[in-house]
């Protein structure tokens, strides 16, 4: 008896207490349902506001995609309709061979490389730098910290113009040579003045903790101030491979090779000479089944429609890659009390 004593009092409350009964889910729900408030009512304001919204949010959204989508159904169109200026809302007499054409350009595909080369050297070289000197110029230990960012800012303000750089870049032996498109593009001063900005909003805890644990300057940038500065570098990698993939003059003024030639300087050499070579059909007058086979195959409009689908469809396809790192929710929680 004494012992049953001694059980029931070393019983813990809980084992005392009645056991509940499991719930089962309807049971759950209703619940649910009855301490639920009532439910919100729109009212006719507000599904106004929500029709306006909609409509003018779908007016912006077509005046976005619709240049691009006329621009793309003139290149597959009739190059005779699309040059007077019939195809407005659905291509009409579809065809590729605006398409075939420019492919069976000589050199395309080797062009093609050297471009798509110098855009992925090109833009990791200038994000590199550009977040390296925009660290660089938030640290106060750096010597002569202001004068050399100074320096680097008066270059956005002042440029000597195209013949003192021709002689540079000739001077310099980069003229025929690869690196001509890389050198001079990476160093950016208005990239690095982004990067300088963005480092100066990081809290400068994360830095003083690093340099505790004895962490160096290239450390502390790589495993630092690199993860945090995400969508800065997303933004500028955006912006740099857009500059190298559509620049075409630097080609025409220092590149006679055509092993080197980029894309563009391609595209504009074909544009250039379908004009020409539709205005010599047109000055000779050679017979008119070939004078108008030529014409057809070679429209300054459906050209021009054509090669500008070619180029920015690469752009078009990496851009939605770079897109998520634009918020710049990766601070939150960073630094935590």
């Amino acid at each position: 008896m004494a012992e049953n004593n001694i059980q029931e009092l070393n019983k813990k409350p809980e084992d005392k207490a009645p056991k509940k009964k499991e719930l089962s889910e309807r049971q759950l729900e209703k619940l649910a349902a009855k301490h639920r408030g009532p439910r919100y009512k729109t009212s006719v304001s507000d599904k106004i506001i929500s029709v306006i919204t909609y409509v003018v949010y779908s007016v912006f959204a077509f005046v976005c995609v619709y240049p691009v989508y006329y621009i793309f159904i003139n290149s597959i169109s009739n190059n005779d309709i699309s040059k007077r200026g019939k195809v407005l809302l659905y291509p009409i007499e579809v065809h590729f061979k605006n398409y075939s054409n420019i492919m069976n350009t000589p050199g395309l595909f080797r062009a093609f490389e050297v471009s798509l080369l110098r855009t992925v050297v090109g833009t990791i070289l200038t994000v590199v730098i550009a977040a390296f000197l925009g660290y660089m110029f938030t640290r106060e230990t750096l010597w002569k910290r202001k004068l050399w960012y100074r320096l680097v800012v008066a270059t956005m303000y002042f440029n000597a113009g195209i013949i003192p750089w021709f002689l540079t870049m000739a001077n310099l032996g980069l003229r025929n040579n690869f690196w001509g498109y890389i050198l001079p593009m990476i160093i950016q001063p208005f990239y690095i003045v982004l990067c300088k900005t963005f480092v100066e909003g990081i809290p400068k805890e994360l830095q003083e903790a690093a340099e505790l644990d004895g962490a160096g300057t290239l450390r502390i940038f790589w495993s630092i101030i690199r993860p945090v500065i995400k969508p800065i570098l997303a933004t500028i990698a955006i912006f740099a491979a857009v500059n190298q993939w559509n620049a075409f003059q630097d080609t025409l003024l220092l590149v006679t090779d055509e092993k080197l030639y980029t894309l563009q300087f391609v595209l504009y050499r074909y544009i250039t000479s379908s004009g020409s070579l539709k205005s010599i059909i047109s000055s000779t007058g050679s017979s008119a089944s070939v004078a108008q086979t030529l014409a057809h195959a070679a429209t300054s409009t459906s050209v021009r429609m054509t090669v500008t689908i070619i180029v920015i469809t690469p752009i078009i396809l990496v851009y939605p890659f770079f897109q998520r790192y634009f918020t710049k929710g990766i601070m939150i929680g960073a630094v935590k009390g």
